[in-house]
């Protein structure tokens, strides 16, 4: 463990394709999707503990979360929560936590992660970890961490490898990244066998994605190098709240990872999912025969398969005749949908707001 190492972990996402479980007053990050009795960013807060130290760690999240992340997190100061004042999507998430470490470790070298995935070989990913954190010590690089697809998935984003010559054994160079593709298209990514699922897990030091920022992204860098001397400061939150008003809403991939010519890749296998959908959770859940998950709740099911349930622990719910569903039930609020249509839902809940007059 170095003093010198940071994780990042990004926790400001609302996660409107979990809903309804998932809303904006609690998004997924803070629930126990997996029932393991602990929130998705409290597992990935665990999973970083043996890799740096508990005040190298820092979480970057919506204002209007950073109490919530203190109550789950209680083993972190309060200056450990990033807490942004509006969503400006990855890349002002990354370069105010770039200014933060800065402050206190310029050497540093940074993990940044999502704070929802779910990583089924804990002891392999950390190797990786360790193996990623080497291999950008005093290089100008970046790295981002790929699995291999058992599916073509259109859900995920792709990495295409380029050349390993002179690198240690499961790093390439990239060449080129490909957002969420149609099925069609996905299919041919991973039929190619040059195509990697991006991970959103990448690894730098703090000189390397500070250049990278001020090369492909200056508008950005300019802001965050004019907010920085006011860090520490009684007109900290108005500048930075200043920086947020006038920043672009672009992501750390467009941005910057897809500009970059000094980007790399290493090629894992620990057991990946971004849980980014209900699809994704039904298969990384436990199963019956028929290929249904059930989740939470009192269910019987009666010709029903490939579905996935979630009802609250006290409900009762009998099912009959479905292939395919979702079938998710909150507090509030019912989902009943096919699992083919569910990237409808995130248009779901801008309806229930517009024409429901109704909080998702």
């Amino acid at each position: 463990m170095s003093n010198d190492t940071y994780c990042v972990i990004m926790a400001g996402g609302v996660g409107r394709r979990f809903w309804p479980l998932s809303t904006t007053q609690t998004p997924k990050q803070f629930l126990d999707i997996l029932g393991t009795g602990k929130s998705l960013l409290q597992q990935t807060f665990e999973r970083f503990k043996p890799l740096c130290p508990i005040e190298n760690i820092l979480v970057v999240t919506n204002l209007d979360y950073k109490q919530m992340v203190l109550d789950q997190l209680p083993e972190l100061k309060a200056d450990q929560v990033l807490a942004e004042p509006m969503r400006r999507n990855t890349a002002p998430c990354v370069a105010l936590a770039n200014a933060m470490i800065k402050k206190k470790n310029p050497e540093a070298k940074v993990v940044v992660t999502p704070s929802d995935h779910l990583i089924m070989n804990e002891e392999l990913f950390r190797t990786n970890i360790t193996n990623g954190l080497q291999f950008v010590e005093e290089k100008n690089v970046l790295l981002t961490l790929g699995l291999k697809p058992n599916r073509p998935e259109t859900a995920y984003g792709y990495v295409q490898v380029g050349s390993a010559k002179g690198l240690p054994d499961g790093f390439n160079r990239v060449k080129t990244f490909t957002e969420k593709p149609n099925l069609e298209m996905a299919r041919i990514l991973v039929e190619s066998g040059e195509f990697f699922w991006n991970s959103g897990i990448f690894i730098w030091s703090l000189a390397s994605i500070e250049n990278a920022f001020h090369k492909h992204l200056r508008e950005v860098a300019v802001l965050f190098d004019t907010f920085y001397p006011y860090i520490g400061t009684e007109k900290e939150e108005k500048a930075l709240f200043d920086t947020y008003v006038d920043c672009r809403n672009i992501s750390i991939d467009y941005g910057v990872m897809e500009k970059a010519n000094n980007v790399y890749v290493q090629i894992v296998d620990f057991g990946w999912s971004d849980l980014g959908t209900w699809t994704s959770l039904h298969e990384n859940s436990a199963h019956n025969s028929a290929n249904n998950a059930v989740l939470s709740g009192k269910v019987l099911l009666y010709d029903t398969k490939d579905s996935i349930v979630h009802l609250p622990k006290d409900k009762v719910g009998v099912i009959q005749g479905l292939e395919g569903y979702i079938i998710v039930q909150s507090d509030s609020s019912l989902l009943i949908c096919p699992k083919e249509n569910e990237q409808q839902i995130r248009q779901f809940t801008t309806d229930l707001k517009t024409e429901l007059d109704s909080e998702e």
